[in-house]
């Protein structure tokens, strides 16, 4: 069975994260989707919606799993027997640092391995902070989220339109 984990804040989960676990669950016999507890960014959501969140939104995919983690990734991947790291892309600036996060991970890990998905051209332009400052100033986020993460927007935010 090969395993690859999909780590990220997901904070929240987007179309567009959802479109590369999609897709990755197609290559891989199981996919660890990794929310991780303790990014060095601001959240909206605590650890354990952001993982409620996600497991809702992948509950229609047979072989995925959804958990927390702490630490490195290589880490993570190596405990859970992931040999491949899957990374969504949108655009030039995400290569350049998905590059530099692959080279720093195969120097601690040279065993686990990455692969990236471009993100589908109808997602390229969304990311989980622009959703946030739009649901937040009361914008349509409806279509960019999954429903259940449209609702739980909407209660952070209530003048949030379209769950």
């Amino acid at each position: 069975m090969v395993t690859a984990l999909y780590p990220g804040s997901f904070d929240p989960v987007t179309m567009g994260h959802l479109d590369v676990a999609r897709r990755a669950a197609r290559l891989f016999d199981r996919l660890i989707v990794a929310v991780y507890d303790t990014p060095s960014k601001s959240l909206l959501f605590n650890t354990e919606e952001r993982v409620a969140l996600m497991r809702e939104a992948v509950a229609d995919i047979a072989n995925v799993e959804v958990r927390p983690f702490t630490g490195l990734v290589v880490q993570t991947a190596r405990e859970a027997g992931a040999a491949t790291i899957i990374r969504g892309l949108r655009s030039g600036p995400d290569f350049e640092y998905e590059c530099q996060m692959f080279f720093m991970n195969r120097r601690l890990e040279p065993e686990v391995d990455m692969v990236s998905l471009m993100s589908d051209q109808e997602h390229t332009f969304i990311s989980s902070s622009l959703l946030k400052e739009v649901a937040q100033l009361g914008g349509d986020i409806s279509g960019m989220v999954p429903p259940n993460v449209a609702v739980a927007l909407a209660e952070k935010f209530p003048a949030t339109v379209g769950p």
